[in-house]
């Protein structure tokens, strides 16, 4: 039932045919993308395309290796490993539309030779056991309550030796949440828990947490930066109000104070599979 409320909250209805009038407005041919063109709309995570960057400045990739996305979205994340660090990714996505929405704009970027979409659960995936070099997950666990269930079949599609890396907000302190947030209306769908949780989890699925990095000073200025932005230019046609709707500024700003009160904290983990 879970399931079905994460993948209602982000489902929209004609998104694919929303984006691609936006991106018109921005004077970009639609039949024309590149994977740069939509990254202000497809990086749906706090910090953006430079978050996505420098997560994967730290994943030790190279050409050829075998990606997974857990949570792909409509594939901003996967468009990025397979342009710019030419990667064979496959995403995995409870929305359908979100699915449907990847493999379009993918297809339009011309790069669907590299990077393919699945509709499916991160807890029971249908790949092939060590089937996957490397895997990430950005801003995904939110919505998940078994923790350690996907991180076992994280585990399970990893080779030995993979790495796994994890940008997920994460609770600091018990306190009460201010909903509407970019992944939940209300605390039904929402699932934050604290770090330790994290590397307990992974701990017991067969990781061995190599390194951490806090990303809360980064994440304010970000999201500080976007909203004085957006106050003094008005919002872009191509932005993330495309997948978060007219609760957008609500929600945004709900997460930049409880991360400014200590309540949230955005949080990379890097895990090796043993």
């Amino acid at each position: 039932m879970s399931e079905a409320k994460v993948a209602g909250h982000y489902t929209r209805g004609k998104l694919e045919e929303t984006i691609l009038l936006a991106v018109a407005r921005t004077g970009v041919d639609p039949e024309r993308l590149k994977a740069m063109d939509l990254a202000v709309a497809d990086e749906f995570h706090v910090g953006g395309l430079e978050a996505t960057q420098e997560l994967a400045a730290q994943m030790e990739l190279r050409p050829g290796l075998r990606v997974l996305d857990v949570g792909s979205g409509i594939g901003g994340p996967a468009r990025y490993f397979g342009a710019e660090h030419q990667c064979k990714v496959t995403g995995i996505d409870l929305t359908e539309e979100f699915v449907q929405v990847a493999r379009s704009l993918t297809r339009r970027a011309k790069l669907d030779h590299l990077v393919e979409f699945v509709q499916g659960s991160a807890l029971n995936m249908t790949f092939p056991t060590a089937s996957f070099d490397r895997s990430y997950m950005i801003h995904v666990g939110m919505n998940i309550a078994d923790k350690a269930g996907v991180f076992q079949e994280v585990r399970r599609v990893l080779k030995p030796g993979g790495l796994f890396a994890i940008f997920d907000i994460l609770r600091t302190r018990e306190h009460k949440m201010a909903y509407p947030v970019p992944w939940a209306t209300n605390e039904e769908t929402s699932f934050v828990v604290d770090v330790n949780s994290y590397r307990e989890a992974l701990q017991r699925a067969g990781f061995r947490v190599e390194r951490e990095r806090n990303r809360k000073a980064f994440a304010i200025e970000f999201t500080e930066r976007a909203i004085a932005r957006a106050a003094q230019s008005g919002h872009p046609a191509l932005s993330l109000r495309l997948l978060m709707g007219e609760l957008a500024p609500v929600m945004i700003k709900n997460v930049l104070a409880m991360m400014k009160e200590g309540v949230l904290e955005p949080v990379e983990l890097y895990a090796r599979a043993e």
